[in-house]
């Protein structure tokens, strides 16, 4: 066995020192403890984002639904237009036919005598 035999990772663990627990222990909590304020601050800023655009978006949809209701008052506006126009074609119409009523019954009447 010569020493191209030898493993890679042979002799690696003897290598890496001791870790002391408490220390690691110390470091996450000292690593928690510098990021966890900024990251609580965060969530909340986000939170309260969250609120603001469910409050918006309820808005929005009450700004919509009151178009909606306003062209509804405009087709109804567009309708009744509409229907004056025909009333008076209507009225025009029965005025006309009275007016050549009196001329028949007027020539009926001249054309007896």
């Amino acid at each position: 066995v010569g020493p191209s035999d030898a493993s890679p990772d042979e002799g690696v663990v003897e290598d890496l020192p001791l870790i002391d627990e408490k220390a690691v222990q110390q470091l996450t909590e000292g690593l928690i403890s510098h990021y966890l304020p900024d990251l609580q601050r965060s969530k909340s800023a986000l939170q309260e984002l969250t609120q603001n655009q469910v409050v918006l978006l309820e808005t929005l949809e009450q700004e919509i639904s009151k178009f909606k209701e306003c062209n509804s008052i405009l087709d109804i506006n567009a309708l009744f237009s509409e229907a004056k126009h025909y009333h008076n074609k209507l009225v025009n119409i029965r005025n006309e036919m009275m007016m050549l009523h009196e001329k028949t019954s007027k020539l009926k009447v001249s054309g007896i005598n």
